[in-house]
């Protein structure tokens, strides 16, 4: 601090704004050095207050001024003393003039992390915040953490990644009606955290509802219930049922299946509002089963790590096949969470195209046959070891193999190699299992070979190896394997994986695979795969070498091309008229049917290729087969119902009331974009009902795309009539259409803009469509604008590039005078095509800087919904 002491007085002196982020990140951050800065400089600190979090590493500096000739510095220099005196440190400079679009990264980064829940601010004069950040540092130094029952006090908010799976809950209970939901994420990931404020949220303004909490361990009840009272900030919420602890009250009861099971015919059905089962892999066993069984609650909420079972079982069964929510990897890492993996894809050689398939899955007894004995293939294993672990002998490796004899012939040969390792399987003896994962965990072995043994209810945080000897069909196993390795562990840097990849049978899904670990979607992954993975969370990378890379782009472009004469042979093998069970059946999605190319697209040509349809499609059908398309994003029920109508067999334009013609006007310009050539609404939508199998398969797509919706959405308040609903998402010609500027006079197709003027009902409106990331090849430099949110309630904004701050626009965006509307889409081209616009609602302005263009801070009526935040946010 002495070194900058002249600089920083001079600053305090400036009354310049003087802002620090810091962590407790190995709790070297020093107390005294915060209190200075804030006391005797004027220093606006933020801390990351949770020591197990490592995102905050980077070390920068940015000094704004009012030229706009901003520096910045960022490099290897913290404010330390062997930082700034006597080390070797590495920083480069950073202009406004040589490098903007980098000085504009640091500084959109360090807004988001300063408007971020997981910054809090840090008052050294508030007993509090001195009080939590001791703590933080002594945690984050070796000290233990609190293990009572009593509360902190803290007000517990969730993480991005869990506000996310609570988003998606809400949605499922208000948007679907489903109350029997499972989240499944990862072991370590926080689950017991989002139950409770789930449970939270269920609480909001009445009482709290009855709640029963079920788990197999006295360990974890505790824990858990200590975790509920957290979140609901009172000591004394819930009571133990387990180990001798019996409940009084019967209210809130946080009990083992094995306290339960005595007296589960004692306690009524509807006894528990909420009930919430942790570990619910263990469903399938009696115990669990007759718990289920006799419970009727308002709400049911599966937590698991695993949904698959390893005896074939799938536990989504209990939820209609259904996931609520899942913790994507990707996700899970990036917010420190998980371990970072390194992924290798290695051939070895094996051909399996003639290996049997059946049930979705190669034969197992085929698969022993073949790599039990493979001694060409044992030794690729036993060298890509010892090219890819820097010491064999000292990994602590999980091996997944095909049956017990592939497991014993994999361990055989990796003790002959000098590294020890054992078999353990489902004929291995309790008592040997038990010592073979301690010996593992303390380093006397080196690895475990297993068939389905350890993909699910085995937590080893330990383990830094994953060795895949087998092909695994299905993404969740898959995912289940890798996340043995994921758990985070004192000393472990990383996960290896390796997978051992033959050449596959042209019914392998390869593509799930790599889209469950990465998050992308279809057409996303093949652009990874091709440029190897550039945009993986910090610590991680995905390497295929020539020969896997090549089998799986081929294995992607099949499942991306899914040519028509291949749709029809499925459909002629498995007739039906349902739109939903073709795909469902048939392992399809629906942009696979409902094509954005050019040719043969849609349900009904599908359904008259494969003969299910007689006739011919007359030419306006076969023009709007191409824009059914145009309704595979309707994810809000008031619009779905209201466009149902509309397909329907009677739709009159002249009949309906103003805000029915509205909506007719958003679906008219979705189907016709340029009008049609109509001269009227009724008389396309008279022509519209003579195609009686289009109107039907739009009814379809919109029933598929509205059970896929994840947010909740709210009318627009202040503008009555008005269809839009906040967190739904609209094309361009819904939102034109829907605020009363699309008409037969002026057609949205011919709208290329960004920003919409016009009025409602007297009302002047702004409204502002941002493309958040942009490609050079489709706009141009002077409409690259810099938008992206700085928080969820926080949007930074930049006006076209002509306009000043003191012209009729710019003053209109400041002084209040129109309402302000925002729509957002992550980039210009989607699965559909076009992508379409999530609406944000109202904005009110908070600030700018800068002229031609302006850049604008709205602060949002409603937060950003959380999982479209995380993906377009600067700084996650």
């Amino acid at each position: 601090m002495r070194t900058l002491e002249a600089q920083l007085e001079r600053l305090k002196d400036r009354n310049a704004r003087f802002r620090v982020i810091t962590t407790t990140y190995l709790g070297s951050t020093d107390i005294k050095a915060l209190d200075r800065l804030a006391r005797d400089f004027g220093a606006d600190i933020r801390v990351q207050y949770d020591p197990r979090r490592t995102r905050l590493h980077a070390k920068g500096w940015l000094f704004r001024r009012n030229t706009g000739f901003d520096t910045a510095y960022v490099g290897s220099s913290n404010l330390t003393v062997s930082a700034l005196l006597d080390g070797a440190e590495w920083n480069v400079r950073l202009s406004a003039i040589a490098t903007p679009s980098l000085l504009d990264k640091f500084a959109a980064t360090f807004e988001t992390y300063w408007h971020s829940d997981e910054y809090a601010r840090y008052d050294p004069d508030d007993d509090a915040d001195r009080e939590r950040l001791e703590r933080a540092l002594h945690i984050a130094k070796g000290g233990s953490t609190p293990t009572s029952l009593l509360v902190s006090g803290l007000d517990v908010r969730p993480y991005p990644h869990q506000q996310q799976i609570l988003e998606a809950l809400d949605a499922e209970r208000t948007l679907h009606d489903r109350h029997r939901n499972l989240v499944v994420a990862a072991t370590g990931t926080g689950k017991t955290v989002i139950a409770a404020l789930d449970y939270r949220r269920l609480c909001a303004g009445r009482d709290r509802p009855s709640l029963l909490f079920v788990a197999h361990r006295k360990e974890i009840l505790e824990q858990s219930l200590r975790t509920y009272r957290e979140v609901l900030g009172d000591g004394t919420f819930g009571e133990l049922y387990v180990g001798g602890h019996v409940p009084s009250q019967w209210q809130h009861v946080f009990a083992s299946v094995q306290s339960l099971t005595g007296r589960i015919t004692e306690i009524p059905a509807d006894a528990f509002h909420v009930v919430v089962i942790d570990e619910f892999h263990h469903a399938e066993a009696p115990t669990y089963r007759r718990l289920l069984e006799h419970l009727h609650p308002r709400e049911l909420l599966g937590l698991t790590a695993t949904p698959e079972r390893t005896d074939g079982t799938d536990v989504r069964a209990f939820f209609d096949g259904r996931t609520a929510a899942e913790l994507r990897v990707w996700d899970a890492i990036a917010a420190d969470l998980l371990s970072p993996f390194h992924y290798f894809g290695i051939a070895d050689g094996t051909d399996l195209t003639a290996i049997d398939w059946r049930a979705g899955r190669y034969a197992d007894a085929d698969l022993d046959r073949l790599y039990t004995g493979n001694d060409a293939r044992a030794r690729l294993v036993l060298k890509q070891l010892e090219d890819k672990i820097t010491d064999p002998t000292r990994m602590r490796a999980l091996g997944f193999c095909v049956g017990v004899a592939h497991a014993e012939y994999m361990a055989r040969v990796t003790n002959d190699a000098g590294i020890s390792a054992k078999a353990v399987t489902g004929q291995t003896p309790t008592a040997e299992r038990e010592r073979a994962i301690a010996d593992l965990r303390a380093g006397r072995l080196a690895a475990i070979f297993t068939a389905d043994l350890f993909n699910e209810g085995v937590d080893i945080p330990e383990v830094d190896t994953v060795l895949f000897l087998r092909p695994t069909e299905s993404p969740t196993l898959f995912l289940q394997q890798l996340g043995r390795g994921l758990r985070l562990a004192e000393g472990k840097a990383v996960l290896t994986a390796l997978d051992f990849v033959g050449h596959h049978r042209s019914e392998f899904r390869a593509d799930l695979r790599f889209r469950a670990l990465t998050g992308a979607t279809r057409k996303d992954l093949q652009r990874d795969i091709e440029k190897g993975f550039p945009f993986l969370p910090s610590g991680c990378q995905i390497v295929l070498d020539r020969k896997v890379q090549a089998e799986v782009l081929r294995n992607v472009r099949v499942r991306l091309s899914q040519r028509w004469p291949a749709l029809v042979a499925k459909l002629r093998a498995k007739p039906t008229g349902s739109l939903r069970t073709f795909l469902d059946e048939a392992g399809l999605d629906l942009s696979h049917v409902v094509r954005d190319k050019k040719g043969r697209t849609g349900w009904t040509a599908l359904q008259r290729d494969a003969g299910l349809l007689e006739g011919g499609a007359s030419e306006l059908g076969g023009k709007l087969a191409g824009r059914v398309r145009a309704v595979a994003h309707v994810d809000d029920l008031p619009r779905a119902q209201a466009y149902a109508r509309l397909l329907g067999p009677d739709t009159t334009y002249s009949d309906l009331s103003p805000g029915e013609q509205r909506s007719a006007r958003m679906l008219f310009f979705s189907l016709w974009p340029d009008g049609g050539g109509f001269a009227s609404y009724d008389e396309g939508f008279k022509r519209l009902r003579n195609e009686a199998e289009i109107r039907s398969e739009m009814r379809q797509v919109i029933d598929i795309a509205f059970d896929g919706s994840r947010h909740p959405t709210t009318e627009l308040s202040d503008l009555p009539g008005v269809l839009l609903q906040v967190h739904a998402r609209y094309s361009r010609e819904e939102i034109l259409a829907g605020l009363d500027w699309g008409s037969l006079r002026r057609k949205p197709r011919y709208f290329v803009q960004g920003v919409l003027r016009t009025t409602i009902d007297g009302r002047p409106i702004d409204a502002f469509l941002a493309t958040l990331r942009k490609s050079s090849a489709d706009y141009s430099p002077t409409t690259m604008y810099r938008d992206y949110p700085i928080s969820p309630t926080l949007f930074h904004w930049e006006s076209q590039s002509k306009t000043s701050v003191n012209s009729a626009d710019g003053r209109r965006y400041r002084d209040g005078t129109s309402t302000i509307l925002l729509f957002v889409r992550r980039e210009k081209t989607g699965e559909f095509g076009t992508e379409p616009y999530t609406f944000l609602g109202p904005a009110e302005y908070v600030s700018h800087t800068g002229d031609r263009p302006i850049a604008i801070t709205w602060r949002l009526e409603c937060p950003m919904p959380a999982d479209l935040y995380a993906d377009v946010a600067v700084a996650l």
